[in-house]
């Protein structure tokens, strides 16, 4: 098992929030209150962006995928532009089946 790890850094305007080891219902709560205190962080910025980083993601389950989709649903209500970058091809596979591609990235 590969813990999950986050790092955050802020550059220009941009919050961006680096996600590596394994995000499954184990995981997602800590990602969630992460991702949330962020994106308050964001909203105080003003015109701020989230963006989440997921290349040294080596696993994710439908929890975690639901937890993207929650954050991006709060981030869409407050306005904040949020996009996923470096989704690796498992990853890429996963949400063109679910349909979350042209949501999520």
């Amino acid at each position: 098992m590969d813990p999950l790890h986050l790092t955050t850094s802020r550059h220009n305007g941009t919050l961006t929030v680096s996600v590596s080891g394994e995000l499954d219902i184990a995981t997602t709560e800590l990602l969630r209150s992460h991702l949330l205190e962020v994106l308050q962080e964001a909203d105080h910025r003003h015109k701020a962006t989230l963006v989440i980083e997921v290349s040294k993601l080596s696993f994710i389950d439908a929890a975690g995928l639901g937890i993207l989709v929650a954050v991006q649903n709060h981030a869409l209500r407050q306005r904040t532009p949020l996009r996923i970058a470096g989704v690796p091809p498992a990853m890429q596979r996963l949400l063109r089946i679910t349909g979350l591609d042209a949501h999520l990235t």
